[in-house]
């Protein structure tokens, strides 16, 4: 009975530090609007705003080119040469390229 009287006194003299440890812990991590889960949407919504800055970019830079595919006609022919190796009638293309060394599985 001692040990239980003496866990009873314990409880009793530190009731208050523990209501607040119990409410800290409970309003800090368990809680489903925690602390912590702020801190971790906090970090999720700036990485979608690094992301929408990405897109953004990407976006930009894409209207640019089809500022540029709509105004210059040579601009296409670069376009069609460089990326789907299209050809005039008197050229020849060859296409160089270093897959060998990255398609070997060791």
């Amino acid at each position: 009975m001692s040990r239980l009287g003496s866990v009873i006194g314990f409880l009793r003299s530190y009731k208050y530090y523990i209501v607040i440890f119990a409410s800290v812990v409970l309003v800090g991590f368990a809680d489903e609007n925690s602390v912590w889960n702020h801190i971790q949407n906090r970090r999720h919504i700036n990485d979608m705003h690094e992301d929408i800055d990405k897109y953004n970019n990407m976006y930009n830079k894409d209207m640019r080119e089809l500022r540029m595919l709509d105004r210059n006609p040579k601009a296409i022919e670069k376009i069609a040469r460089e990326r789907y190796f299209m050809k005039a009638d008197d050229e020849d293309i060859f296409v160089l390229s270093d897959d060998e060394n990255k398609s070997k599985n060791y």
